[in-house]
């Protein structure tokens, strides 16, 4: 359903919200696994939304712009690869006149449902979510045991992608 582009979205977000402080592209790039070239456009689109806040220098790096509880994934989805609604028949027939036929009604009821249930996930709660599923990406793990952040990082993707 995401471009390739919004699952990189999200899960800069989701490594972001597990952060205490400025992170540096290359560090993104390592745990999300995400070209570190394309990620920085990626990031560039998320700060142009005012998602994400970036700094450069040698104490920079990335943070979230804005509490994880006033981030939604539907904030998230726009910056990047914004939902389409269906307004007029994509086929551009008259006879369908200024009603949706009912296969696009259909289509379009639910992008509507989509929309509703992503304005309505913060990052904050997918944060929060237990969940066995597996991680969005692989987490760099030292040999010790890994943080609460990383707990909470695996957690919060595993909501995001509804994978197991």
């Amino acid at each position: 359903m995401f471009s390739q582009t919004v699952e990189y979205a999200l899960r800069v977000m989701i490594h972001l919200a597990c952060q205490d402080g400025p992170v540096t592209t290359k560090q993104i790039a390592v745990v999300t696994k995400v070209p570190e070239g394309y990620l920085a456009k990626v990031i560039q689109a998320l700060g142009r939304a005012g998602l994400v806040h970036s700094q450069r220098g040698l104490h920079g790096g990335s943070t979230l712009a804005r509490p994880t509880a006033q981030i939604t994934i539907w904030d998230v989805v726009n910056a990047i690869d914004p939902v389409k609604r269906i307004k007029e028949c994509p086929l551009g027939l008259k006879s369908h006149g200024v009603n949706l036929c009912p296969l696009h009604k259909r289509v379009d009821d639910a992008l509507d449902m989509v929309e509703r249930a992503f304005k309505e996930s913060t990052l904050a709660e997918l944060l929060a979510e237990p969940t066995t599923s597996k991680p969005l990406c692989d987490l760099v793990r030292s040999e010790a045991a890994p943080s609460v952040k990383q707990a909470k990082l695996t957690v919060a993707a595993r909501a995001v992608t509804g994978t197991a």
